[in-house]
């Protein structure tokens, strides 16, 4: 059974590693729908993984107690050992797109943030104050007063 949830853990990670390299792609292409729409595909799949991941720890935690005197590698055999190594290096590789794509929302979303600001000011008078920009202190193309 291990061995079944470690390639079912990979080949989760795996999807994960292609959806997200996508969504690197729909969000060079300025497509968010497309990176909306696999959000919840990708929320699906990470609760998938992290069952599966669960499932490996309780069954090493079954073989442990069956077998108290072997080491851990002896517990899970050669080929377990393999497919341990190989999430290790899958879940690396998501760390490092992951934190790829975080970047690339991030400066969108700054660009987004400062355009809205040069659009429409944000000043906040306080409650029951009167206040207005003055066009020589901010460049904008609208002015809001409520």
């Amino acid at each position: 059974m291990l061995v079944q949830y470690l390639q079912g853990a990979i080949a989760d990670l795996d999807t994960l590693i292609s959806y997200t390299e996508l969504d690197i792609q729909a969000i060079k292409r300025a497509d968010h729908d497309e990176i909306f729409e696999r959000n919840l595909k990708k929320d699906a799949l990470i609760k998938e993984f992290e069952t599966k991941k669960d499932l490996i720890n309780q069954e090493v935690q079954t073989l442990a107690k069956e077998y108290p005197q072997k080491t851990t590698q002896e517990l899970i055999g050669q080929e377990s050992g393999a497919l341990f190594e190989t999430m290790r290096e899958k879940l690396t590789k998501l760390k490092q797109i992951n934190s790829d794509y975080a970047r690339m929302v991030f400066a969108v979303s700054e660009f987004f943030t400062s355009l809205m600001n040069t659009l429409i000011p944000k000043d906040t008078p306080a409650y029951g104050e009167n206040k207005r920009v003055s066009s020589t202190q901010h460049t904008s193309f609208l002015q809001v007063q409520a």
